[in-house]
């Protein structure tokens, strides 16, 4: 504990995956002070044409109150 799910876009390469998951690592450790073997960080790869049904929809929209970080628009306007 703490988990955290990076939900993304396909495309972008297992290093940048691993990169990534390295950071938000080191950001959680120093700011909620958990030790490294207490952090795990999963990546879910979304398709575009998926993304307002599997992601914006359910995590976005519907738990908008739970957001720290807030998209700067909503796609199912466009």
């Amino acid at each position: 504990m703490p988990h955290v799910v990076v939900k993304l876009w396909p495309g972008k390469t297992e290093k940048q995956k691993a990169r990534l998951a390295e950071e938000i690592t080191k950001s959680v450790m120093a700011v909620l002070h958990y030790g490294e073997e207490s952090v795990s960080v999963a990546m879910e790869e979304v398709k575009p044409e998926d993304w307002i049904e599997k992601v914006y929809k359910p995590d976005i929209q519907k738990k908008s109150e739970t957001l720290y970080k807030k998209p700067g628009y909503d796609p199912s306007e466009i």
